[in-house]
């Protein structure tokens, strides 16, 4: 009773401070840090829960704060936001010092990916290359309609930042979220705790880049299907490349404006 009523609290104040961050309400965080710091000084069982937490949100509220700073930069908006995304490494260095610190093996499902391993999903057993290129599809199928009512002009004038941005947003995401967090998480707690964790925190740590809470909540059923393709294919790879496909439809469509 005791452990699940920790773990509740965690999850609170974990989900808490990327929403406090995020809306960048700095009168509030240093009252939720030290609750998180009381937690990790007085109850050992999830000491390294409570670090993995509070690296995170320290390292989310330095890229808030570096976010800030590139806004000053003599740099045109698509630029400022690829710097602004790549920003993100100060997420991944602070997860990175936390495992370190702790002995712990910094791994994060770099394996190679089997292609013809089976993938068993709740209702049906498919092959893992069928899986991707099935969703790969549904993906574009999705897109390609919005992007279609776009100018070519228009298009052509963004494709390089929509490389840019979706490349570089993937692959921190993926590798904060599903990489560090996800492998960190899985070994010291449920697997469903851990999904939970990551899903609804990537979800929310939309609301720092201006997504509404309804449209952040909805990103957190992505961060669920990332999340199983990453434990099913025991690999990262994939989880990016269909993130990195989202991102340029997104961007190309105009889901994401600049």
């Amino acid at each position: 009773m005791q452990k699940n009523i920790i773990l509740t609290l965690l999850a609170l104040l974990f989900f808490s401070g990327i929403i406090i961050v995020s809306l960048k309400i700095w009168n509030v965080f240093p009252s939720l840090f030290i609750v998180l710091l009381f937690i990790l000084a007085v109850n050992k069982q999830y000491r390294f829960l409570s670090g993995i937490f509070i690296a995170f949100l320290l390292g989310f509220l330095g890229f808030q704060l570096m976010t800030e700073v590139v806004e000053r930069f003599s740099l045109s908006e698509e630029w400022q936001v690829v710097l602004k995304r790549s920003s993100l490494l100060l997420i991944a260095a602070s997860l990175i010092s936390v495992l370190l610190l702790h002995n712990k093996q910094v791994a994060f499902f770099q394996h190679k990916l089997n292609w013809n391993q089976p993938m068993h999903l709740p209702f049906h057993t498919i092959k893992t290359s069928y899986f991707l290129m099935s969703a790969f599809i549904i993906n574009i199928a999705i897109f390609i309609p919005f992007i279609a009512q776009q100018q070519w002009n228009e298009i052509q004038s963004i494709l390089l930042f929509a490389f840019a941005f979706s490349l570089i947003n993937a692959i921190l995401e993926e590798l904060i979220w599903r990489g560090l967090l996800l492998s960190a998480l899985k070994k010291q707690v449920s697997q469903l705790y851990a999904i939970t964790i990551t899903s609804l925190g990537f979800g929310l740590q939309h609301l720092s880049i201006g997504f509404p809470l309804s449209t952040s909540l909805l990103f957190s059923f992505g961060g669920v299907f990332y999340a199983i393709v990453v434990l099913k294919t025991n690999s990262i790879y994939p989880a990016m490349f269909l993130h990195f496909v989202i991102n340029m439809g997104m961007v190309l469509s105009g889901w994401i404006l600049i």
